[in-house]
């Protein structure tokens, strides 16, 4: 981070699936021959006492394969000579290893030393198997997308006119940690005001005003798996007028997509981008931001000015997890997804009436598709019905004057 501070380590997840290792400088050697046998190996730091006084306790060689499950473990300055003595420089060998996405750059030069040969990546297999969750990891995902709703309300039902963005920060962050959560999940998006029409804004530095909506975007890691969960609510406690209109209309959306979801079964994101895109074209007609004189390819087009993000990822180990896998494949059951519409109007919009300028909207759920066309909406328990919002804050206030 600065001289001798580090930042803080997070292992890569596709390392971390197939391990479980969590320490820095290791390397997972798989291999198969061609009688199908498979041997798993681990190359890990050495124990060193001085080192582990200054930064913490190692497994080390002994211990590795007790701790991590595979069937040898080796220090990791003797890797170049495992792979050479072992045949990794034969010219029928296949070697896998993703080297543009590895920080180990001693670890390529090894291999273009040994083998002599180009490798191919395995994270698009690696990602495959990612992608649909296991029932122990679905287990992970409800706990983490739990402890963020949790914090969420209380961040929600703590705020009040004036309050900086970097003190709703803090209390996400505080209250996630205090449930159990290693750290946030990615740099939270808190934006009062107009700053909720900035996608990608964590400046979060700015106080939010009477009458002014809060979006925050954010999320927890809990033992490697994320939550990702956006929610909208005035820093007072009451909508406007034109902020619930806009609300309500965000809400409905959201809820006819989770619908799609589950009662329609096999859709791809996709589609269920298309889908939110004729979604907020025709809400946004009924209350004529969008003129409604427009063919249907049209209406997708302007709406999507309105909201030019799409409207779901994969989550999981990562926030936006899986990445090489398409968005335009069926969902299966196993996968997590987001759903996550959004109206967006800059006060520059000058189309539009003033009252709805300047707001930035965006609710977001997590979502576990199941067998049988069910979803599991993972962060239920995060308040989202603009009345028990408005309850939630003002109740708090009261028991403050009181």
């Amino acid at each position: 981070m600065s001289n001798k501070i580090p930042y803080v380590f997070r292992q890569n997840t596709d390392f971390l699936y197939l391990s479980g290792c969590q320490e820095p400088d290791s390397v997972l050697v798989l291999e198969i021959d061609t009688n199908g046998n498979c041997k798993s190996s681990l190359f890990v730091r050495p124990k060193d006492r001085t080192a582990e006084m200054w930064d913490g306790p190692r497994t080390g060689v002994q211990h590795a394969p007790d701790v991590y499950g595979v069937e040898e473990a080796y220090d990791i300055g003797g890797l170049k000579d495992y792979l050479t003595k072992y045949g990794f420089a034969n010219p029928s060998s296949i070697v896998w290893y993703d080297e543009q996405s590895s920080d180990l750059f001693h670890v390529s030069k090894i291999l273009r030393d040994v083998t002599n040969q180009q490798t191919k990546s395995p994270t698009e297999l690696i990602h495959r198997l990612r992608l649909i969750k296991s029932e122990s990891e679905c287990e992970l995902m409800r706990k983490t997308c739990e402890v963020a709703s949790k914090a969420i309300n209380r961040t929600i039902e703590n705020s009040y006119p004036g309050i900086s963005e970097h003190e709703i920060y803090a209390s996400v962050d505080y209250h996630t940690r205090l449930s159990g959560a290693n750290f946030l999940a990615y740099p939270p998006v808190v934006a009062g005001g107009a700053n909720a029409t900035i996608i990608h804004y964590i400046n979060n530095n700015q106080i939010v005003k009477r009458g002014e909506l809060i979006l925050m975007d954010a999320g927890c890691e809990y033992h490697g798996y994320t939550s990702d969960i956006t929610r909208t609510w005035p820093v007072d406690g009451k909508f406007s007028d034109a902020h619930r209109v806009l609300y309500e209309i965000l809400l409905q959306i959201q809820r006819e997509l989770l619908d799609c979801l589950q009662f329609q079964g096999g859709e791809s994101l996709d589609q269920l981008f298309d889908t939110m895109c004729s979604k907020i074209g025709k809400y946004l007609q009924e209350i004529k931001l969008i003129p409604g004189s427009l063919s249907a390819l049209e209406l997708s087009r302007a709406a999507y000015k309105f909201c030019p993000h799409h409207v779901s990822h994969y989550l999981g180990m990562d926030v936006h997890d899986t990445p090489l896998i398409s968005r335009n494949i069926h969902l299966r059951p196993g996968m997590v997804c987001t759903v996550e519409p959004g109206i967006y109007i800059p006060q520059n919009k000058l189309d539009v009436p003033s009252e709805f300028r300047g707001v930035g909207l965006r609710i977001e759920d997590d979502v576990l598709i199941k067998p049988e066309k069910e979803i599991e909406v993972l962060t239920r328990d995060c308040v989202k019905d603009a009345s028990l919002i408005e309850e939630m804050i003002s109740c708090k206030a009261r028991g403050s004057l009181s």
